[in-house]
């Protein structure tokens, strides 16, 4: 077998036990050695300031919401950032060792068709709007919120995961 390319048999993923136990490890980690929790929102957050102070300066540090992360100066100079590329080169990476690496539109069948891609966009922004509205995205309220015992990452992932149950059944209804 060439090293070259993923196995031809997908590797088995892994039990949600010991998946589990590993994730809190790495969360307890992460508090340890950086006093921050996991998260992501951050990023994109830093990010539009970032590209903010490009395009339009003044406008982005009069922002009440957007000025007080310019101070930071660049997105890269913020640990949030590092971490954001690291899961997303880990997750690349995992799935090539896996066998499991392709790019694919999930849910195409019933979620949409050929109004996929945008339908998933406009989710990701409303998701993302939620986030930052809520103080923090499904990682950073419902595992560093919950792991601290936060009242708002028990709320958070209650509404989180009784919201996923609705619309399953909403849409398993449909097909």
């Amino acid at each position: 077998m060439n090293s070259n390319h993923p196995p031809l048999h997908p590797k088995p993923f892994w039990q949600p036990l010991p998946a589990g136990i590993l994730l809190g490890i790495v969360l307890l980690a992460t508090f340890v050695f950086t006093g921050h929790g996991l998260g992501a929102t951050g990023f994109t957050t830093r990010l539009t300031a970032w590209i903010g102070m490009e395009v339009v300066p003044a406008a982005t540090k009069a922002n009440e919401y957007l000025g007080g992360m310019v101070e930071d100066g660049h997105p890269l100079s913020s640990w949030i950032t590092w971490q954001v590329i690291g899961v997303a080169l880990g997750a690349v990476v995992s799935a090539w060792l896996a066998g499991r690496f392709r790019l694919q539109m999930a849910g195409g069948k019933f979620l949409g068709g050929a109004r996929r891609p945008f339908t998933a966009l406009l989710g990701g922004v409303f998701a993302g709007f939620g986030a930052r509205v809520a103080a923090g995205c499904t990682s950073g309220l419902g595992l560093s919120g919950a792991a601290t015992l936060s009242l708002a990452g028990f709320v958070f992932l209650c509404t989180f995961f009784a919201t996923g149950l609705v619309v399953s059944r909403i849409y398993k209804t449909k097909e």
